[in-house]
């Protein structure tokens, strides 16, 4: 028994919960365990209907009209009296319809309870617990709307972050792609501008690495006397040079220029790994991808090989420039220049005062100053590239990238028919249970709303 009342109580105590606090006739309702149990859980008695059965079992002379009446024990609803089958008419199987008559023709034709025949018995508890349920669902509609909107918002939210059912035709598959490609592409240009972590490290290459690779590369060891001397002697070859070693100059000038070729293609390789990564994380950032994993990988490869063509022309253009300083010298540089022998080093070396010295007689100095004419030229040359290696690697792949990274790709994609159209829209079947569940919920959430609309406000 101490179970069956647990249950009791645990579900009467629910705010939605309309109790029904049934006595028998025969018993003080001051000790009803019904009207107790409801006291102690709706003290207001809001939710509490008084039923009183067995009317018809009464003591003579004894009635229940002081508790129908409410004088007894009031409560916020009206009390019912209500007579049921009894065992005979069980045992007789008497329908409940000849039941309901047979109780309406009790109260009707008591003395006692004729008075209030017309709010007794089970069909008018019935009338009466039935406008009560309409009265609270009525106000309770506005928050179940709510509870109903903010669901659906929900779903959508959801929906619209896993992504919508695609449409079959090839038409739709095709702008889905597109539009795809937008949204990386989008996030790929945010990374290169500033809107998203990774474009500083391509500045980084040109303000950091090439300068330092630069500092770095063995001019002291290509312009030492003994190297100017080796080179000139053999830029001379059998016949000596008459005034100035023109041909060593140029040789001295060629082999230092081309030094300048391992740091410029070093940074159009650090820039192009850069820019690998970066579509790396545009394409994991790329919500809108995630469901779709062959596409990812489609764009990705479609975008390495890209930058992979980027980084050749680059590679070519910075090369071409390098060859180019070496093609053709500054000849105002040396004009400018004022190749004075030195007086001091005249004195102590008389032969100085030759102006075309056998090549065995260059002295430290001479060597020296030849090696540093040099090193003065190239030094301008290497201001240059400096500056102009950036914008030759900037324009050949970071504009390029963000101007065309997909050009290929779409030219591809638009030559494809439906069914390799439908092969790159390929989902995950635990994505797409997901989203005919959610999308289930939501039609069912939409359909609630529907009802509620067309019965709220009509009684």
């Amino acid at each position: 028994m101490s179970i069956l009342i647990y249950l009791i109580e645990f579900l009467i105590v629910q705010p939605n919960c309309i109790i029904l606090a049934i006595s028998p006739a025969n018993q003080d309702i001051a000790t009803s365990d019904a009207i107790k149990i409801a006291r102690e859980v709706d003290p207001s008695g809001e939710r509490t209907f008084g039923v009183v059965t067995k009317l018809d079992l009464m003591d003579k002379g004894t009635n229940a009209v002081e508790v129908l009446e409410g004088r007894q024990y009031k409560l916020q609803h009206p009390w019912v009296g209500i007579v049921n089958r009894s065992q005979a008419d069980i045992n007789k199987n008497v329908d409940m319809i000849v039941a309901r008559k047979k109780e309406r023709e009790y109260f009707e034709t008591s003395p006692e309870y004729g008075h209030l025949a017309h709010k007794m018995g089970a069909e008018y508890l019935a009338k009466l617990l039935s406008e009560h349920l309409e009265y609270v669902i009525r106000m309770k509609i506005p928050s179940i709307i709510a509870l109903i909107n903010k669901a659906i918002d929900e779903l959508n939210a959801e929906l619209d972050r896993i992504g919508r059912p695609i449409a079959v035709d090839s038409g739709a598959k095709l702008y889905t792609i597109l539009q795809m490609c937008r949204a990386f592409d989008k996030v790929f240009k945010e990374h290169l501008d500033g809107g998203r972590p990774g474009g500083d490290r391509i500045y980084g290459v040109f303000d950091h690495q090439l300068p330092a690779a630069l500092k770095k590369l063995p001019f002291n060891r290509h312009l030492s006397s003994k190297n100017v001397e080796k080179v000139v002697m053999e830029a001379d070859g059998y016949q000596p040079h008459l005034i100035a070693p023109e041909q060593g100059y140029r040789r001295l000038i060629e082999g230092s220029i081309g030094y300048f070729k391992g740091p410029a293609e070093a940074s159009v390789d650090a820039v192009h790994l850069i820019l690998k990564e970066l579509v790396r994380k545009s394409i994991a950032a790329t919500e809108e991808l995630k469901r779709f994993p062959t596409l990812q990988a489609d764009i990705a490869a479609a975008a390495n090989d890209a930058l992979e063509r980027f980084r050749d022309e680059s590679r070519r253009t910075v090369t071409r420039m390098v060859d180019m300083e070496s093609a053709y010298l500054t000849v105002e540089f040396f004009r400018k220049m004022h190749l004075e022998p030195e007086k001091n080093a005249d004195q102590k070396n008389p032969s100085r005062n030759n102006p075309n010295p056998p090549v065995d007689s260059y002295t430290d100095t001479h060597l020296s100053k030849i090696g540093s004419n040099v090193n003065g030229y190239i030094n301008m040359v290497l201001d240059t590239l400096k500056n102009s290696i950036p914008k030759a690697v900037v324009h050949c792949q970071v504009r390029e990238a963000k101007r065309s990274l997909l050009n290929h790709f779409y030219v591809q994609v638009g030559r494809r028919e439906k069914d390799q159209l439908g092969a790159l829209l390929d989902e995950d079947p635990a994505l797409m249970e997901k989203r005919a569940q959610l999308a289930k919920r939501l039609e069912l959430y939409k359909q609630a709303m529907d009802d509620i609309d067309s019965v709220a406000w009509n009684k």
